[in-house]
């Protein structure tokens, strides 16, 4: 990634790379881990993100900077998956993260009924 690069447009790529890694995208499995997870479907790419989110409580407890980065980046990696599963993109998580922008967190859990 050069300076001039978005910081975002990686996780575009990665979207457009797990688009072409989807089942009948012709990526073969055994040669591509994504296209392995997606294969085996959501029962596969969810056990990773769970397995990764509590890597990345226990690195933050830690308090190991270098493993927090590590598995945030593989904890977005396998949501990237997910997504690409369910026919979404990242841009649909930004828009998301925009329109909460600016809202107290309390008033926008509040609204959906969370307690």
């Amino acid at each position: 990634m050069t300076q001039a690069d978005n910081p975002a447009d990686i996780l575009f790529r990665l979207a457009d790379t797990l688009e072409t890694r989807l089942p009948g995208k012709g990526a073969d499995p055994a040669s591509s881990y994504s296209a392995k997870l997606l294969a085996r479907g959501p029962d596969a790419f969810l056990k990773k993100i769970g397995e990764e989110a509590t890597e990345l409580v226990m690195a933050a407890k830690d308090n190991v900077p270098e493993r927090i980065v590590y598995e945030t980046a593989d904890l977005w990696f396998h949501s990237l998956v997910a997504l690409a599963h369910y026919n979404l993109r990242p841009e649909d998580v930004l828009r998301e993260l925009a329109r909460r922008e600016g809202v107290s967190g309390l008033a926008e859990k509040a609204a959906r009924g969370d307690s």
